[in-house]
């Protein structure tokens, strides 16, 4: 059965049939589209010629190659989306590691310079303490 409808001329067309002789107006399962609006113009599918079983079955064949040739850069398109993802991630590890391994430097540096600190100014208090016991003693024999 052929049924006809008015479109829009600014949307997409697309033709479906089946070799079943299906009476109803719905569409049947395994209805073949004539036109793939996603897949580039040298890979479409040619129409068959009806009378021909052989070019009827070549034309099935190739409609369900170019279906899963859009299924696989679907898929593609995802895995490339998700590998952006991925590498965005990898470079923020990458930049926490480093600014990670920046701050351990810095800390050493400050350990470091602390440590130093301390030493100089328990060396200010033994040297303070000595200038005491000399400044006593020279009160003490004045």
């Amino acid at each position: 059965m052929i049924s006809t409808a008015r479109v829009p001329a600014d949307k997409p067309v697309r033709i479906a049939f089946s070799l079943d002789n299906a009476s109803d107006d719905t569409p049947p399962e395994d209805a073949i589209p004539l036109e793939f609006p996603e897949l580039e113009q040298h890979l479409q599918p040619l129409p068959p010629c009806h009378d021909s079983p052989e070019s009827m079955e070549v034309f099935k064949q190739h409609c369900q190659i170019a279906e899963e040739y859009h299924e696989v850069k679907k898929e593609i398109a995802l895995l490339e989306e998700r590998k952006k993802e991925l590498l965005a991630k990898l470079d923020q590890a990458e930049k926490e590691k480093l600014d990670a391994a920046q701050l351990a430097r810095e800390f050493e540096a400050l350990t470091e310079e602390n440590r130093t600190l301390k030493l100089a100014q328990s060396q200010c208090v033994e040297q303070l303490e000595k200038l005491r016991i000399q400044y006593q003693k020279r009160q003490g024999s004045s």
